[in-house]
Formats: C-alpha cells, sequence, structure tokens
C-alpha cells in the first residue's frame, strides 16, 4: 500500500476518533463514546477536545516548558527536535532531556518554525489527542485542525514584565483545567506571586537615594546581542523596586541603546546576560579601553544573569536572576539567601530537578565577572 494511502486511513481513523463524539457522560464500556468538552483557547477559538487528556503533542517557543511546569510531560509523545537536541540554558530541556530524546520528533522547531506547527506525518505517526501550539494565529490553528483531524490548541506566551502576566497566569489555568490539574496550576501560580511578594518585601523600604545605579547589558532576544541591548522595564529589575538607569526610556521591550549612552548614563552595577558573554568578550578584548572608561567595569562591579529568554521566558530562570541581583545589590537584605539554593529551589519546584549546576556549566553561574583576564 502506498505511503499516503496509510496516512490517509490514520487520518480517517483518528478523525472519527477524535469528532465522533459528542459529549456524552453516561456511556458504557460496551459501547464507548470519547467524552468531550468545549473550551476556549488563548486566541479565542472554541475547541472541543477529549475531556481525559492523555496523548498530546507541544509545538512552538515555550509550550512544552508549560506542560513540564504542570507536571504533565508523561503526557507529550512526540516533540520539536530543538528539544532533543539543544538543551543547555533552558531547565525544563535539562531535568527532561533524556525523556525527550526518547520521544519521536514531530517537527524541527526553533524560530523558523514559528507560526508553521509541526509537521504532518510525524503528528498523525504519533497520535496525539490533542496539540498544543503557541505564537500562532486563530486561522492558521484552524487550517492545521482541519488538515490534521486533531484538535489545535493554541496557548499566548507573554513577555515577562511581571510574575503574574495575565497570559502566562490564564495559560496555566487553561492547561489546569484540561489536564484536569488545577490544583498544581493554582501551586505554581501562588509560587511565583509569594516569591515576588517577598521580593518586593525586603526591598519596598529601601530610600531612593540608598539604591544604586544598575544596567542590564547583553540582554538576549531571539538571539545573543552586544552590551548595547537592555531593557527599561527588566522584570527581575522591577520585581526588586531596583533603579534601573534604563528605565529613563520608557518602553516596555528590550531595545538597544548607543554606547555613548551607555558610558553617559554610567551606571553603579552593570550586570550581563550569559547568553551573550562571547560576543561581549569580544566587543571588550576589542576596545577595552571603552569598557574600562565604564565604573562598575572599572570598580569590578559586573555580575552575571542567566539568560532567561531563551525559547521564549524561562520564568523560573528569571525569577532565579532576580533573588541575585537582590543578593548583590542589597546583601544586607537578602543576607538569610544562599543564591545557588534559591535557585535550586525554584527549579526543582517547576520542572521537577535543582539543575542550577547544569546551568553554571554553561553560563558561568552567579558570579562577578572579570573580562580583563
Amino acid at each position: 500500500m502506498q505511503k499516503t494511502g496509510i496516512l490517509a486511513i490514520i487520518l480517517s481513523l483518528m478523525m472519527a476518533i477524535g469528532f465522533s463524539g459528542c459529549v456524552d457522560n453516561t456511556a458504557d464500556s460496551s459501547n464507548e463514546v470519547a467524552k468531550t468538552v468545549e473550551i476556549v483557547d488563548m486566541v479565542g477559538r472554541t475547541v472541543e477536545v477529549p475531556a481525559d487528556i492523555q496523548r498530546i503533542v507541544c509545538s512552538g517557543p515555550g509550550c512544552l516548558r508549560l506542560v513540564t511546569y504542570l507536571q504533565a510531560q508523561d503526557k507529550v509523545v512526540g516533540v520539536e527536535s530543538i528539544e532533543q537536541a539543544d538543551t543547555s540554558g533552558i531547565p525544563y530541556q535539562l531535568a527532561n532531556v533524556e525523556f525527550f530524546q526518547s520521544l519521536p520528533m514531530t517537527g524541527a522547531g526553533g524560530g523558523k518554525e514559528i507560526g508553521v506547527g509541526p509537521y504532518p506525518e510525524q503528528v498523525i505517526s504519533a497520535a496525539p489527542e490533542v496539540i498544543f501550539i503557541t505564537y500562532m494565529e486563530a486561522d492558521r490553528a484552524n487550517d492545521l485542525q482541519t488538515q490534521y483531524g486533531i484538535p489545535v490548541v493554541v496557548l499566548t506566551y507573554g513577555d515577562v514584565n511581571s510574575f503574574h502576566d495575565e497570559n502566562f497566569v490564564a495559560c496555566l489555568n487553561l492547561l489546569g483545567t484540561l489536564f484536569q490539574k488545577e490544583e498544581r496550576a493554582q501551586e505554581v501560580i501562588d509560587f511565583f506571586a509569594d516569591a515576588e511578594n517577598d521580593l518586593l518585601t525586603r526591598t519596598e523600604n529601601i530610600a531612593d537615594e540608598n539604591k544604586p545605579s544598575v544596567y542590564i547589558g547583553g540582554l538576549c532576544n531571539k538571539g545573543s546581542h552586544g552590551i548595547d541591548s537592555t531593557s527599561s522595564n527588566y522584570a527581575p529589575f522591577a520585581a526588586l523596586n531596583a533603579n534601573n538607569i534604563a528605565s529613563v526610556l520608557g518602553v516596555e521591550k528590550s531595545v538597544f541603546i548607543s554606547k555613548e549612552q551607555l558610558l553617559e548614563w554610567n551606571p553603579d552595577i552593570i550586570f550581563i546576560d550569559t547568553g551573550s558573554y562571547e560576543l561581549i568578550k569580544e566587543d571588550y578584548d576589542k576596545n577595552s579601553e571603552y569598557y574600562e572608561s565604564l565604573g562598575a567595569f572599572e570598580n569590578g562591579n559586573v555580575y552575571t544573569q542567566f539568560p532567561y529568554n531563551y525559547y521564549t521566558t524561562n520564568y523560573g530562570t528569571a525569577l532565579a536572576d532576580a533573588y541575585y541581583i537582590g543578593k548583590t545589590v542589597y546583601p544586607e537584605q537578602f543576607a538569610d539567601i544562599n543564591v545557588e539554593e534559591k535557585a535550586d529551589e525554584i527549579y526543582e519546584f517547576l520542572v521537577g530537578e535543582a539543575v542550577y549546576d547544569k546551568m553554571a556549566e554553561g553560563y558561568c553561574g552567579f558570579e562577578k565577572l572579570d573580562f580583563s583576564n
């Protein structure tokens, strides 16, 4: 039989299974009809899905991360190749790499595949009951659902402007409902809310005149960048009431400034997103005079940050970064915090494994940087 014929038969069977079902809460085992429910996904589409979802495929940046936070990765029956190959810097991958590598590949993933969706033949072969996708418009999701004959649920992944981002919270609640893990979803939401409150409480009474100016440089966003990549609303700074010297720019997302602007600002402390370390080190080696004219470099006040914009926002890493900044900028208020232990506490709760050491292998760990060495 031709390959296309086999796929057509599988597709027909899956369509029959996936949509035969009208909602039937009284079905018995002798004439079982799949129970389904209707939900509204994050782009406003009404989607009919199995009431008891057991097999899923995740597609797009951050999708598998959200599922892992809900402790539902055991339902995944296929992953993008990017989830199997490039695991450095992404905590949920580091914690589950062997499992992910054991699963069939259902797409390439990565920036070039955003909005495309998984590969038809591989998805049909993996036989998921639901496909979860991030960064996809409603019309495209409808087309894929028709093509695959499998419900497609779109998740929306917000930028981390706070640890209670409404899209992030809404996604967790939606997944909690779909996986019947409402309690876990609330635990994750509360975990971030409690941590954010802890950070604010520790710093809210520090007078502005006692706050050193801080700057994040080399901020990763769809790749590595130079020291001129920063943010006027860097979430870890905001959570700490820190004096972000770039806040005067008043833009929500990452932004590039001129090196002259940074020299003019001359912040007391500079944090470097170590996802961009190699680029900045290369630039330092070419122009060390410029860097050493910055007070933070001259005085040894340059510190690391783990990259949290890696296959979209790693909320756990952003939170770990915030505690390291707090420990560095306000040592008295964070005297009781061991930043490595705090990072592991965060990772273990969110992804099931304390992966700080694995993160540090690729990204320097939380430490002071000396580019002159």
